[in-house]
């Protein structure tokens, strides 16, 4: 092989492998052009175009040939985005009060969405396969190529072998196999791809990280409360930490009132039910009505009614619950960025000074300098989360995984 044939290959070689840090980069916003692409991958103009265009031809970005207007310095650049015709994957999401199944698309963009369903059965593989059946309807009605489904659970998922150890608010079999019943469930509807299953709060971090408000943090903790429970998720460098198991970051446990409520655990005042929804209904003495899920029923009272005494003292007894927990994460975790989201994302609006006092005053780096707490800014983050996990294979070798 002559020297330049030599040359030749070794450009190809690089660019290929680039194909996917390439992809990750346009999917998550951070190469909005291919200047800032060429920057950060640190390759030539010509091997960034020659990657561009390859990514394009796969269909999953587009070039645009307009370039964008030049800086203060340096030539106009093109533009890159998702291609919003491509290809998409399956996300799923089970929760105490119902299901809901999504198309999405690179970036993050919801393409189509099912109704949600708001009775779960206490059968697993009944309530996955109604919400795979809903995901298949959404694929058959778009007629879209689908590259992999994604499900997320209200509960610890251990590794490796996908079982879903603690679906306490489910009322499922604790260790069902739920990623074997969900993969089964997509291979029966000739749902083309991988299946991946992952906990809720994991994959709400995960999604938030690249999409939302975590952008940008290089240890970046969330903590949520969804329908029922306290949920936890850690992101180092991009990355969910999950521990040796899958079983990492169970924060609902943490006790914040030894005196408290009895919690699922067999302890006592454990953040689980110290500082969710139904702990701020039973504390502002409303009585749980069956219309709509209790996080709605909770956002309701806390957005309309926080002027009535019983429902600020709830609120302030919550945050007060949320911040000693928080405190004793920062101690531990020593995190630059936190996120909250469901409920306690709004109890963060509504008394964001109390809360960031309560972390403050209670950890030692949080007197320190404070650590930035923040509302998580995604609509269905923990749906576009498990999409992210479908998406993975794709990004980690857009070649490999489409052919």
């Amino acid at each position: 092989m002559n020297g330049k044939a030599t040359t030749t290959k070794a450009r190809l070689e690089r660019g290929r492998s680039a194909l996917g840090p390439a992809l990750e980069l346009v999917h998550t916003g951070r190469a909005p052009t291919r200047a800032v692409l060429t920057a950060e991958l640190g390759v030539t103009r010509a091997t960034a175009g020659a990657v561009a265009a390859e990514l394009e031809a796969l269909g999953l970005i587009r070039v645009d040939s307009r370039p964008a207007a030049a800086g203060s310095q340096g030539r106009p650049s093109h533009r890159l985005s998702v291609d919003d015709t491509g290809p998409v994957v399956l996300a799923a999401q089970v929760h105490a009060d119902g299901f809901r199944a999504a198309l999405v698309g690179l970036g993050g963009r919801t393409v189509a969405t099912a109704p949600g369903c708001v009775t779960v059965s206490a059968d697993p593989a009944q309530v996955l396969g109604e919400v795979v059946d809903a995901g298949a309807a959404l694929l058959h009605e778009s007629g879209r190529r689908c590259v992999g489904a994604g499900l997320a659970v209200p509960s610890a998922v251990a590794e490796p072998d996908g079982t879903a150890l603690n679906p306490l608010h489910l009322a499922w079999p604790a260790g069902a196999p739920v990623r074997d019943i969900f993969a089964e469930r997509v291979r029966a509807a000739g749902i083309q791809g991988p299946a991946f299953t992952g906990n809720d709060v994991n994959l709400a971090a995960l999604a938030e990280h690249r999409h939302g408000a975590g952008r940008g943090a290089q240890h970046l903790l969330c903590v949520a409360t969804g329908h029922r429970g306290v949920g936890g998720a850690l992101v180092l460098d991009g990355r969910l930490h999950t521990g040796s198991s899958g079983l990492a970051l169970e924060v609902g446990h943490l006790t914040v009132n030894p005196e408290g409520r009895p919690c699922h655990c067999g302890s006592r005042g454990c953040l689980d039910v110290e500082a969710d929804p139904l702990a701020f209904l039973t504390a502002a003495g409303r009585d749980p009505g069956p219309e709509v899920s209790l996080l709605q029923q909770s956002r309701q009272l806390l957005r309309t009614e926080y002027d009535d005494p019983a429902v600020r003292n709830a609120g302030e007894e919550l945050i007060d619950r949320l911040g000693l927990g928080l405190a004793g994460l920062v101690n531990i975790l020593n995190p630059d960025r936190i996120i909250l989201g469901g409920l306690h994302r709004d109890l963060l609006d509504a008394d964001p000074e109390r809360l960031r006092a309560v972390v403050a005053d209670r950890s030692l780096w949080g007197r320190s300098g404070g650590v930035p707490i923040l509302a998580c800014t995604l609509d269905h983050n923990s749906l576009v989360g498990a999409a992210e996990l479908a998406w993975q294979p794709v990004l980690d070798d857009p070649l490999g995984a489409l052919g």
